[in-house]
């Protein structure tokens, strides 16, 4: 399927700093509940990601990510997920997480 311009500008793809990071047992599968601090104009969103394989809880602390910020809220188990923190799929379908190569500023946008 190909979008055009148009379709990549509507999703918000913006730079935040994982502030913290706690375990997920409701989850069905294992996951860490995150929350990312987006700075000033977006603020702070909660996220569950399933990247316990890959990461632990303080690898993850004060990490930068690329996630997508203008999803509705969902409903995972008993926690609320505000963002979307996007990584890539390795071999075994584990997520190994976006980064930005250098620090940048919380909530800058990704284009």
């Amino acid at each position: 399927m190909t979008i055009n311009w148009d379709d990549f500008e509507k999703v918000d793809m913006r730079a935040g700093t994982i502030i913290e990071v706690n375990d997920f047992p409701k989850a069905r599968k294992p996951a860490y509940q995150l929350l990312v601090d987006f700075g000033t104009e977006i603020g702070i969103k909660r996220s569950s990601a399933q990247i316990t394989t890959h990461y632990t809880k303080e690898e993850l602390l004060n990490r930068q990510v690329i996630a997508v910020v203008n999803f509705p809220p969902k409903q995972i188990a008993n926690f609320t997920s505000e963002c979307l923190v996007l990584g890539v799929y390795d071999e075994n379908n584990d997520v190994i997480l976006l980064k930005p190569e250098r620090p940048v500023r919380n909530g800058q946008k990704i284009g």
